[in-house]
């Protein structure tokens, strides 16, 4: 186990970077992610002593920031970073919607935050985050709106992911009850510059900026400022009621406008076809089939994906506004970002790995 340091843009909000009064020791798991770079920003920049718990190296190792190289899975990597800590951040997870052995999604997003809050309450941490998502409130019955007040259970679950993420925030909610001060987040789609490692939304704009897809699944994504997210984050830990969850949202658009979107952005105008959620859903058992048995890649779509998508509704964030004190910006800046990034950053012929080719996918990890 290698400990590390860890340098972050330190550009956040002046309001976020004086919302706590009194520096934190704060620890963030999957700190070198997309969120996690965001959230370690924010940290910094109201004051915190910050560590970051992370099987991923650093792209940018540099003096700044204690970074301790390890899994959630591994006790002592974790009692490691629990060392003297204040607050949790807890966001490392599989973000994506398929992995080569299906059950690491268990192991990792329920049994690893199952590990991380027992340890954490053993350390006598005096908060913790927790990282869900909002694909855990999306249920086969299609309703009106989506809100934090969704009966949602483990049979509702759309598949694989799904299910961990479901079971890992309900063994957040049930250290709540039993006086551990957890707060939950459901993050939606957070987009924005420097997504490196290329998480599924990230994913979904490369696939219309850059393999120029025509076709779409019609369904509803809630996109969102990563930015926004890592401060309403900071607002839950300070504000946040333990056990309850606050959905981290933007705002609300169609696929085919996003899609319509990003081919503007990338220089084309092409007409777009609509595919049937039926003939999507074929498309994902067939390309999930030939991810697991031939390619072992990521497939372009899988049938999880599908489900979320037919399922979607709009999001609504007025929980986390009015308890929290949540803003997110306008998202057209954080599009413009994301796509000039990726125009600029990857190449031409990407093949990123694109969960949500037609579909949406939650990315609250790594």
């Amino acid at each position: 186990m290698a400990t590390r340091k860890l340098i972050v843009n330190r550009t956040i909000p002046e309001a976020v970077a004086q919302s706590q009064r009194t520096p934190a020791r704060s620890l963030v798991t999957g700190g070198t992610g997309f969120i996690g770079r965001q959230l370690v920003s924010a940290l910094l920049c109201r004051g915190d002593v910050v560590r970051v718990l992370d099987c991923a190296p650093p792209f940018d190792p540099s003096p700044g920031i204690d970074f301790v190289q390890g899994s959630i899975l591994d006790g002592a990597a974790v009692r490691r970073a629990l060392d003297g800590i204040d607050c949790v951040f807890h966001l490392a997870a599989i973000p994506h919607l398929w992995a080569p052995d299906v059950d690491d999604f268990d192991a990792v997003n329920r049994r690893g935050t199952e590990m991380l809050l027992a340890a954490a309450a053993a350390a006598q941490v005096r908060r913790f985050v927790h990282c869900s998502t909002e694909a855990v409130l999306m249920l086969p019955r299609v309703t009106a709106v989506i809100d934090e007040a969704a009966p949602s259970t483990l049979d509702d679950m759309a598949g694989p992911y799904t299910r961990s993420k479901y079971l890992a925030e309900q063994a957040a909610v049930a250290a709540a009850r039993g006086g551990f001060p957890v707060v939950i987040v459901n993050p939606t789609l957070p987009i924005g510059r420097g997504d490196r490692r290329v998480t599924p939304p990230t994913a979904l704009m490369a696939l219309y900026l850059l393999r120029r897809s025509r076709f779409f699944l019609d369904c509803v994504l809630n996109l969102v400022d990563v930015r926004d997210v890592a401060a309403g984050m900071l607002l839950a830990a300070e504000h946040g009621r333990p056990g309850e969850r606050y959905i981290l949202g933007g705002e609300n658009m169609r696929l085919r406008e996003v899609a319509t979107l990003l081919g503007r952005m990338g220089g084309r105008e092409t007409r777009m076809w609509s595919v049937p959620g039926a003939l999507a859903l074929a498309s994902g058992h067939i390309c999930q089939w030939t991810s697991d048995n031939i390619t072992h890649r990521m497939p372009t779509v899988t049938a999880e994906g599908v489900r979320l998508a037919l399922r979607s509704a709009p999001i609504d964030n007025a929980k986390a506004r009015r308890e929290l004190g949540y803003a997110p910006r306008p998202v057209l800046e954080a599009v413009t970002g994301a796509a000039s990034w990726i125009l600029s950053a990857l190449p031409a012929d990407s093949s990123a790995p694109a969960d949500q080719g037609v579909v949406h996918t939650p990315a609250a990890g790594p």
